[in-house]
């Protein structure tokens, strides 16, 4: 349990810092932005409490808004991901459910429902940022692109970042 509670504290804190130090200072052509931050809320375990993953959501969406001085957008996008992510569970759960000891990853549900689960998260949360990030939907077909490109680039670099922390 306490090397568990260990593992989720140095998640949260190595996704704060590679998104704001790394993922955040990459310039890829100015129409994909990456973030891996997403990896913690993707990976807490199934039963961990809402109002906890909420407050979780919160204070890592606030981390980085804090390091890239925006004003709430990332803990906004982040929280709505976090309050929909028990949706997303259900709409995937197994048919014999889901083992409520273990996170939702790559070696417990495979690739294939790691793939679906994660995107789903990362597409609430990219359609939400960018367009509050645009102040509406103007240029709508032009935040639409950068939603979908900067989902897939998020999603590979959170599953390789998975694969990559999270072994057992």
């Amino acid at each position: 349990m306490i090397r568990n509670n260990l593992r989720y504290i140095l998640l949260f804190i190595l996704s704060v810092l590679f998104q704001t130090l790394i993922f955040d200072r990459i310039y890829f052509t100015g129409f994909v932005n990456v973030f891996v931050y997403l990896l913690f809320i993707i990976l807490l375990p199934v039963e961990t409490n809402k109002f906890f993953v909420l407050l979780l959501a919160f204070l890592l969406g606030l981390s980085v808004d804090i390091f890239n001085s925006t004003p709430g957008i990332h803990a906004s996008a982040t929280v709505l991901a976090a309050y929909l992510r028990p949706l997303i569970l259900r709409l995937y759960s197994p048919r014999d459910g889901y083992d409520l000891n273990k996170f939702p990853g790559i070696k417990n549900n495979g690739l294939l429902w790691f793939l679906k689960y994660a995107f789903s998260i990362i597409l609430i949360h990219h359609i939400f940022l960018f367009f509050i990030d645009a102040y509406g939907f103007s240029n709508f077909f032009m935040t639409l692109g950068k939603i979908i490109v900067s989902s897939v680039f998020s999603l590979l670099f959170i599953v390789i970042g998975h694969l990559l922390i999270m072994r057992d």
